[in-house]
This record gives structure tokens, C-alpha cells and sequence, in this order.
């Protein structure tokens, strides 16, 4: 698989700054989803609010992943930056600039957003180390730089870091797959395919991610890209249903009246220095910081600071849904969460 050209992956040096890229990318993901998911009421939606959540969960265990696959090949993941935290709407990283991120609440325009960062790559779509079309061509270069350089090199030049910064394991409530420690080309495939898979189907061919459902045993896994599709579509994908057939099984209720009407990205600046709702973002944003800081910590050889970064989600929720029932005097909107990066010398 070739992947030459302007942001070849060429050298170690080359697949540590995309596999940085990669955190990114899994990070920018989640403040999008954390949005709609605290918008849910969930006594009225409990089934999205489900859906949403997993993906969630699901996305931080890949942040993890991407960690480990850098930290695998002698890097230092940054978190702590404002590289990870950019003003929203904003291009995905590093992908397709048409797709811009925007924090919003559940309803038709996020989950068309959501679809569009998931959406799967083709069968045949080449890999893709820059300004990729899907995250699934991204992670096929970065699959395809990890082999060349194990071909040219020899995998323990490659897999140089210290396994002590590994993580091995990730408790979050509601998602499938693993965190899976990396130390040679066989384990760093193995998370890159359980990041691709996940977000896009076990094949490019099919709705499944190869897990059991963590809310229904009985049941596969619906990848991403198709447990968004559920909830646009109101019905869930069952045993025999394929990408071209659409979801032919029971239907999902999804209650559009029953989500918090959050003003759609929001800023601090929209809000007079000192105003109730300023003050109350700038709070999360000092939380958001902080968790970033702890995650950094956490996957640079202090594994102990992950319990802490759950601890501070937990805060961030409560936070969030308090910023959520503050009307901004419109008559029509509530406030949000701005995801706005506070620098270290600035935080409480």
C-alpha cells in the first residue's frame, strides 16, 4: 500500500506525528458527543441517550489506543495543548476540511454530522495520510506506514517505548472493545483494527463491529457509522441486515421534544464578563482542562491519574446539564458547554 506523497509515513519520526494526529482526531470527536448526549433527557430518550453514550465510551477507549500506539513507538501523546481544543465549528483534523465539527444539541443536524465522521470508507478506497476521507483510510495508512517501517527497519527499532507507559485496561460504563496494550506490529494492528472497526464495521462490507452488544448480550454490535444510522432511521439493524438494506428490525422511538435546546456553539464571549452563564462556562472550561491535563498525565507513565480523569467526567456532566437549563434570554435557546482551552497559568 503506498502511502508517498507530501505527509508520507516515511520514517518513525513520520508515524509518531501521525499517530499524534490520531489523537486528535479520536479527541475531536468527543466534545460533539458529549454535547448530544447531555442534551438527552434520558427518562424520554432513553435509548439514544444509550446509543450515544456507548459511542462516547467507546471513542475515549481509542484516545487510549492512540496513546498506547504512539507511546509504543517512542512518542510523548499530547493532550494538554490547544491544538486539541481549536474555536468551534472547525474541519475535522487533518481530514476532510468539507466536514466542520460543531458542538449542538441531539437532533437531525448532529447526527448528519455524526454520520458524516464515521461514515466508512469504501472497499476499494486507497489509504489516506492527510486530509483523508474517512477515518478509515486514515488509519489504513498509519496500518501501511507501521508495516513498512517494520519491513525496512525491524520491529524492535520500531516498538522502541517503554511498556511501562502502556494502558491496559479503561473502566467506562457502556462501551465494547478494549484498551490493548501495544508492543509489536501484531498488537498495533490488533488496535488499529479495533479503532476501524468500531467506528466503521468489521469489513467495509458490514453493519457489525465484531463485539456483543453491552446493552443486549444476545446481540452483535452495530458499528458507529450504523448505530447513528439506527437513530436517524428509527429502527434497529438485526441478524442478516447489510449497509445496502438499511435496519429492518424493531424500531427506536427517538423523542425530539425531549432534548435540551442548547444554543448551538456556543462561546464565553457571547456573555458579559461576570454574567451567570459566563461564569459557569468558564468553570467547565477550567474542569475541561483539567481533564485534559490528567489524560495527558495518564498516558505519559501515570496510569493512577485515569481513575482521577473519570472522577472529573462525572464533574463535567453535572456542569454541563446545570449550563444546559440556563436560558440565554432568546426565548428559545439554553447555554452550553464551549470546550474553550484554558492555558496551565490561567487554571484555578
Amino acid at each position: 500500500m503506498d502511502t508517498s506523497g507530501a505527509h508520507a509515513i516515511e520514517t518513525i519520526d513520520d508515524l509518531r506525528g501521525h499517530l499524534q494526529w490520531a489523537i486528535e482526531l479520536e479527541h475531536a470527536t468527543i466534545p460533539p458527543y458529549l454535547c448530544a448526549l447531555y442534551s438527552l433527557d434520558p427518562a424520554r430518550n432513553a435509548e439514544a441517550a444509550q446509543v450515544v453514550g456507548t459511542v462516547l465510551a467507546e471513542e475515549m477507549i481509542h484516545l487510549a489506543l492512540a496513546a498506547n500506539l504512539l507511546n509504543a513507538v517512542g512518542g510523548a501523546p499530547k493532550l494538554d495543548t490547544p491544538e486539541l481544543l481549536p474555536p468551534y465549528p472547525h474541519p475535522l483534523p487533518h481530514g476532510d476540511r468539507s466536514v466542520h465539527v460543531h458542538l449542538a444539541p441531539f437532533g437531525p443536524e448532529a447526527l448528519e454530522l455524526f454520520l458524516r465522521i464515521e461514515q466508512p470508507a469504501a472497499a476499494d478506497a486507497p489509504p489516506q495520510t492527510d486530509e483523508y476521507r474517512t477515518i478509515g483510510q486514515f488509519y489504513a495508512a498509519i496500518e501501511a506506514g507501521f508495516r513498512t517501517l517494520c519491513d525496512k527497519l525491524g520491529e524492535e527499532q520500531v516498538f522502541s517505548g517503554d511498556p511501562a507507559r502502556q494502558i491496559g485496561e479503561l473502566h467506562l460504563r457502556g462501551g465494547g472493545g478494549e484498551v490493548i496494550p501495544v508492543h509489536d506490529l501484531k498488537s498495533a494492528l490488533a488496535a488499529l483494527a479495533e479503532v476501524v472497526e468500531q467506528g466503521e464495521g468489521a469489513a467495509r462490507t458490514d453493519v457489525w463491529d465484531g463485539d456483543r452488544d453491552v446493552f443486549h448480550p444476545e446481540r452483535e454490535e452495530v458499528a458507529h457509522y450504523y448505530r447513528f444510522q439506527e437513530l436517524r432511521l428509527g429502527r434497529r439493524y438485526r441478524t442478516g441486515d447489510t449497509p445496502q438494506s438499511g435496519p429492518t428490525g424493531e424500531e427506536i422511538a427517538v423523542d425530539f421534544d425531549g432534548v435540551l435546546p442548547m444554543r448551538p456553539d456556543p462561546r464565553t464571549a457571547d456573555y458579559p464578563e461576570g454574567s451567570a452563564i459566563r461564569v459557569a462556562q468558564e468553570e467547565f472550561n477550567q474542569t475541561y482542562s483539567l481533564l485534559l491535563y490528567q489524560l495527558e498525565e495518564a498516558f505519559n507513565g501515570g496510569p493512577g491519574e485515569l481513575q482521577d480523569a473519570v472522577g472529573t467526567m462525572f464533574g463535567l456532566r453535572k456542569q454541563a446539564l446545570a449550563l444546559m437549563k440556563m436560558p440565554t434570554g432568546d426565548g428559545k435557546t439554553t447555554a452550553g458547554p464551549t470546550f474553550e482551552y484554558v492555558p496551565p497559568e490561567l487554571r484555578n
